[in-house]
């Protein structure tokens, strides 16, 4: 249980880390937005990964094979839409720019997951 909810925390960091780069660098999410804001729209991105995207995947898996997994970027894509419709602060302007905040929130995920493993090794 407390190896979960590290690793929730993790996914929460990275989400709203993620939400941050998006809104500074590209200007994909709402620039007024708050830390606080960034922070409980992470939270809602890192619930709704744990549990909409998997049913998501399995019920698009055709989906996914036939393009060869490109169609996971769609997939985040509309966890990504659903979390702001979720919680009205994230304010995303269009579906194709939650497309690319799920591309970037994709590349953070990925970063750390590798940071993290490797310091599983490390110390294990």
């Amino acid at each position: 249980m407390k190896k979960q909810l590290l690793t929730f925390m993790v996914r929460w960091t990275a989400n709203t880390l993620a939400l941050w780069l998006s809104a500074s660098l590209f200007g994909l999410v709402d620039k007024t937005a708050s830390i606080a804001n960034l922070a409980v729209g992470g939270f809602v991105l890192a619930i709704l990964n744990a549990i909409i995207k998997p049913l998501l995947i399995i019920f698009t898996l055709p989906a996914i094979a036939l393009t060869l997994g490109f169609f996971l970027i769609v997939i985040n894509g509309v966890v990504v839409w659903l979390a702001s419709l979720l919680y009205q602060p994230l304010n995303i302007d269009s579906f194709w720019a939650a497309v690319l905040v799920g591309i970037v929130i994709g590349l953070v995920n990925y970063m750390v997951t590798i940071i993290a493993e490797a310091i599983a090794k490390r110390y294990a």
